[in-house]
């Protein structure tokens, strides 16, 4: 049985509002199948730290993107908003240049939590960066 919505297209998905965290560090989507969204994100003057790597919080935030992201796929946004109130990253390879792709998979689909598992690889499909994003999932008011 799909999870994610499966009207949304990663083409739809970058139309997002611009001037966001996504939009500032080059975050494209690129592929969304009915248990998975996956984006890539450039590794550049963005994304690198001051000695020339890819930064551990540019990884972080293609975490938080792609997990907050997945979950507002999976609920009636009318209703409710995704809020991420845990992440997790470890740090596996460095990157110095190119891109980065990052893959999203629930663990976890509850009422009240979903839990991301979301894999960074290199452009020759190393791992770079494993990491784990919990969303809360929050009525509004």
């Amino acid at each position: 049985m799909p999870i994610i919505n499966p009207s949304v297209t990663p083409e739809l998905l970058n139309q997002m509002p611009k001037n966001t965290m996504a939009s500032h560090l080059g975050i494209e989507y690129t592929d969304i199948g009915p248990d998975f969204i996956s984006a890539k994100m450039p590794v550049d003057e963005r994304t690198k730290q001051p000695f020339g790597l890819l930064h551990g919080g540019a990884s972080a935030a293609l975490i938080e993107t792609l997990g907050s992201v997945a979950s507002s796929l999976c609920i009636d946004l009318s209703e409710q908003s995704p809020v991420g109130i845990e992440i997790n990253a470890n740090h596996l390879r460095s990157v110095r240049e190119g891109y980065v792709f990052g893959t999203a998979r629930a663990i976890h689909l509850g009422r009240r939590t979903h839990v991301w598992d979301v894999t960074i690889t290199d452009e020759h499909g190393k791992r770079v960066c494993v990491g784990r994003l919990t969303v809360m999932i929050v009525d509004k008011s």
